[in-house]
């Protein structure tokens, strides 16, 4: 069942860089934001995960962690991780269980030829797990400035 907004989010475990175990239930009382993207080490992934490290000590201060997501292995992580100096972790989802929880799956074309990938999408979790806001379809130049002030303003209330 995929996610819906102003409800807990199902609990899962996910690998992720630096040998982290991402288990949402531990993640209580912290907010948590999960963007997915596409691919490692292409332009648009690059630029929006160099957005979010940039904003990174302010997410923090707004007691947000964020977590990028994509089916990239955890080798290909590691290696974009330690490249970009990202301060975040990335979550490897080869086998689409977030994915699929989040919706995130969908028809594209390139060059005429459809393929399944993912949609750049970010997730705003709340400090008790449920979900307050979704972008789907995210145009990368300003999108991180939007879920940082997203974040900020939740975690007010």
């Amino acid at each position: 069942m995929a996610v819906e907004l102003d409800q807990p989010v199902a609990n899962f475990q996910a690998e992720a860089t630096s040998a982290l175990r991402v288990n949402l239930a531990e993640l209580k009382g912290k907010q948590v934001v999960l963007y997915f993207y596409p691919k490692d080490n292409t332009p648009g992934c690059t630029t929006e995960g160099q957005d979010f490290r940039d904003r990174h000590e302010a997410f923090m201060a707004a007691n947000t962690l964020v977590f990028g997501v994509s089916r990239d292995s955890l080798k290909t992580h590691e290696n974009f991780k330690g490249k970009q100096a990202f301060p975040f972790e990335l979550i490897s989802d080869k086998g689409e269980q977030l994915c699929q929880l989040f919706d995130v799956i969908k028809l594209k074309k390139l060059y005429g030829k459809e393929y399944l990938g993912v949609d750049r999408s970010t997730f705003l979790i709340d400090r008790d797990g449920v979900l307050r806001q979704e972008w789907r379809g995210v145009k990368v130049p300003g999108h991180a400035e939007v879920v940082l002030q997203a974040a900020q303003a939740l975690n007010v209330t």
